[in-house]
Order: structure tokens, then sequence, then C-alpha cells
């Protein structure tokens, strides 16, 4: 069988490996000059590959689309992407929170492994050059046409990614073959991405980073998630890896509806919590508010949070009273954040929405309008939350797709 892969990122690169191994004669096309240009600047450059866990815990994180993983995450598991980087020379960790790097914390590792990969099953890489668009007859994928040729495939696997990180590639080249196919496209929107706020002093906030707290997301005040970890005060709002989740939970909701509630203190319940503001109260009465505050937040915060409660930030300790004190206590656990924006597409590690799942075979990512035509990765309408869990999809679509290909 004569293969094209269009796109040479995760996704794309695993993809043709599995249809390389299997004996088909595999040639990627990739419009950069090099392969994993997005792996490049995953993790910072560390590159979180995978996510240390078994299938239900994978399914769980993922957001969009569950049940259409099920196949694919079983047939190639997160420990099944361990074990292909050990067995393939590179050497792995886990850090906190399950999360698995390259050992060499290099990103570029990753993406030379998989390409070590191809190349020995005989992979042809087609680099500076772009897919313009498939050639359809009878339903059936006959050929591609790119900016400087065009070729016979019988199967067309389309790993394209979304539209996050432009300059990386991604262009939404993919939402246009799959259109001009006749599928339905999902509307995308950011993911993964900082959160923009109004009501708060940003100027004051930013740059505080918050370790270990809590948050919960209600829209239309029900509750539609939480999450507990890190975030950081930026200077549009909000971001850190807790947030990042959070933005693929409301990305699709009206923003307007939706408030972000940080418990500060998770650690602490009501009554400990005012028994430990009553004992620095003991102990600071002279004090104004804001300094003896200090004892238990970060400074940066402690005049907004006074600005909630509507306290004066110079008055005394000894003058706070006990509404005053339980108003403190409750935005302590309760600091409420408003939503106005996603960041944009630059900014975002990854798109949600995409080409419609139910018109794609869950166990082999094939199209169910057109035979031979392929999609995996990120140009489909599946994510997932922050924790390599996004690139475990790239590894397993990419591998379901190759791997059903076999040679005639």
């Amino acid at each position: 069988m004569d293969v094209a892969i269009i796109g040479a990122g995760a996704a794309g690169l695993m993809a043709a490996y599995a249809a390389a191994k299997n004996g088909n004669r595999v040639t990627v096309f990739e419009k950069n000059e090099k392969c994993g240009k997005k792996i490049y600047i995953t993790g910072k450059g560390r590159c979180n590959l995978t996510h240390a866990c078994d299938e239900r815990t994978f399914l769980e994180n993922v957001v969009s689309n569950s049940k259409f993983m099920t196949g694919a995450i079983y047939s190639f598991s997160p420990n099944d992407t361990i074990n292909f980087f050990e067995e393939n020379g590179l050497k792995l960790k886990t850090e906190r929170g399950a999360r698995v790097f390259p050992q060499s914390d290099k990103a570029s590792d990753v993406t030379k492994c998989l390409e070590n990969c191809c190349l020995k099953c005989g992979v042809t890489f087609k680099f500076n050059e772009k897919v313009l668009k498939l050639g359809i007859l009878h339903s059936t994928i006959s050929h591609i046409t790119t900016e400087k040729s065009t070729y016979n495939f019988d199967k067309v696997i389309v790993c394209t990614g979304g539209l996050s990180y432009p300059s990386t590639g991604s262009t939404g080249d993919g939402y246009k073959f799959a259109k001009d196919c006749g599928h339905n496209v999902i509307p995308t929107v950011q993911g993964l991405c900082g959160l923009e706020t109004k009501g708060l002093d940003i100027a004051a906030l930013q740059g505080l980073s918050l370790k270990n707290v809590g948050l919960t997301i209600y829209y239309r005040n029900k509750k539609v998630g939480g999450f507990f970890g890190e975030m950081l005060f930026t200077h549009f709002g909000i971001s850190g890896p807790m947030i990042l989740s959070a933005s693929s939970l409301i990305n699709r909701l009206d923003l307007s509806e939706v408030r972000l509630s940080v418990d500060l203190k998770p650690a602490l319940d009501f009554e400990k919590l005012d028994k430990r503001i009553l004992r620095d109260f003991e102990e600071s009465k002279n004090q104004d508010i804001q300094n003896c505050l200090k004892k238990l937040l970060p400074a940066a915060i402690i005049g907004e949070i006074l600005k909630k409660c509507g306290i004066n930030q110079y008055k005394k300790v000894y003058s706070i009273t006990k509404s005053e004190r339980a108003a403190i206590l409750t935005t302590i656990k309760n600091f409420d954040i408003l939503v106005s924006g996603l960041r944009p597409y630059t900014e975002s590690v990854i798109t949600c929405g995409g080409v419609d799942v139910k018109q794609i075979n869950p166990k082999t990512m094939e199209s169910k309008l057109i035979k031979g035509l392929y999609f995996c990765g990120e140009v489909l309408d599946i994510d997932a939350f922050t924790g390599g869990f996004n690139l475990q999809i790239a590894f397993s679509t990419g591998f379901a797709a190759g791997n059903s290909i076999k040679p005639e």
C-alpha cells in the first residue's frame, strides 16, 4: 500500500511508523523544514509526552469525546507509549503528578526518537512541501496535490494539528480538507489557555504565584468542575496548570455566566481557619489589618481580599468586627474571579473542536464517508486536560490509523 501522511507532528510520526512497520510504503509530507515543530515547544521545551496512568484514568481526563477514545487508548495505552520510547532508546522519567518527560529534559529528543523509528522502517520524508488538496474518486481517496506535484496514494492520513501556535504550522489545513470531503467540522475554540479576567487589580496581582490552592468552576451558579494545584496572576488575568485545564471546561460556555472560586487555604476548613485568624488577631491587635494578614496570605492578594470585604486596609485589627472577620474568612475560602475572555490561539496549548468524530471509525480513525482517508490527533474533536494527555491522544490515534493499514 502507498500511504501518505500529512503532517510530521506527534500523530503523524506515530502513524507513519505504525503503517511502515506493517510493510506499507509511507511518505510524510511536512510544510515545515523539519519534523515536530510543535513538539519542540511542549512542556516548556521539555515535552510532557504522556501521563503515567491506566486507561480508565486517562479517559477520565479527556474533556471531549472520551467514549470515542476508548478503543484507541486500550490499543495503545500510556504504558505502551512509555515502553515504545524506552525500547527505542529514549530514557524517560516520571515527575510529580505522574507526568512523563524525557530524562534529558529535551523535547527535541522525543522528535528524534520518533523520526529515527520512521527512518528505520523506510519512511520517506518530503519537507517544505505543503499539501493543497485531496483527490477523491468514487468516494475513495485517490491522490493528493501539493505545491510541487500531484501524487497517487491508496491511503491518506491527515495529521495537520489544529490552530494553536500557528507559527509551528498549525493553520487549520486539516479542517479545510475535511470540509472539502464532506465532513462536519465542530467549531473550534482555544483550549488549555490563560484566562482574561475582570474586576481585579491585575497590576497589583501580576506575578503572584499560588500553590496548593483549590479551584471550583461555576456556570450559572452550578458547579461544573474543580481542580487543585497551581495558578499564576499575569498581565492579562490568570494562568498556570490548573487554569489551563479549567479553560477547557469553560471555553464553549457563555463566559459572562462563569465564576471561578479559589480556596486560598484548602488545608484548613472554616472552623480551623477562623481559629487561626483569631490567634493572629490576638497577637497583632494594634496592627493594620493588611499587615496582620501577611502571616497567613501573600501580601499581593491581601488588598484584593479586603476590597472584596469592603474593609479599609489600614483599619486596626482591634476594631475589626465579627461580621468583618467572617467576611475575610469567607473570601479567603471563596476568592471569586470573573472571566472576560480566552487568550488567543497563539498562546493556547491545544485547539478544541475539529473533525466530527461521529463520522470517524473509532478503531481505525478512517473516515466513514471517504474510503482510505484517516484523521488523527488534534485535527479531531478530542481534547483533554493538561498533563501529557493530549500528546497521548495524538500517539494513540496515530497508532490506530497506521496500524490498521495492512499491505494487500
